[in-house]
């Protein structure tokens, strides 16, 4: 686990509408982070593609188009951001809807869904998700190392 003391204590937090416009303005605000962080190049494609990918669900699977809200927080430290991302849609664990790829099945065969959760959380580090007071909290860690740990999904129950 990655050690709390060396994250930045200058928290950061977005808040915006649960929309696919707001989608942009998620993006910035992570690359800042990765910035002031010092993230390489890899590792900062790596926080911005699984942050997009869960705001995104969020969006259209959580929300489903209805009204709603999205916060952003984050820790950018010396080589390393925290990001969480908040909602209050049903609650929806990353990690159970993970779906690892069906590299065996051809592409028009496979399941539609789940590869981008896959694909979000072997980019990061670190995962967590809690559903906490009606709210859905995913905590996403990225380290600056060139050198990435890739993890598999978890295996379904």
């Amino acid at each position: 686990m990655t050690d709390p003391v060396r994250l930045a204590e200058r928290p950061t937090e977005l808040q915006v509408p649960a929309t696919l416009g707001a989608l942009a303005d998620i993006a910035a605000f992570v690359l800042g982070l990765a910035d002031q962080a010092g993230l390489g190049r890899r590792a900062t494609y790596r926080l911005r593609l699984a942050v997009d990918e869960l705001a995104t669900n969020i969006v259209t699977h959580g929300y489903r188009g209805g009204d709603g809200r999205i916060t952003v927080r984050g820790r950018a430290g010396a080589g390393r951001v925290r990001v969480r991302l908040e909602d209050t849609a049903p609650a929806f664990d990353p990690v159970a809807g993970c779906l690892p790829p069906a590299t065996g099945i051809p592409p028009e065969r496979r399941r539609v869904g789940g590869l981008g959760i896959h694909l979000a959380l072997t980019s990061v580090d670190e995962f967590g998700y809690v559903r906490s007071d009606g709210r859905n909290i995913s905590t996403l860690t990225v380290l600056g190392e060139d050198v990435r740990r890739t993890r598999p999904c978890p295996p379904r129950p």
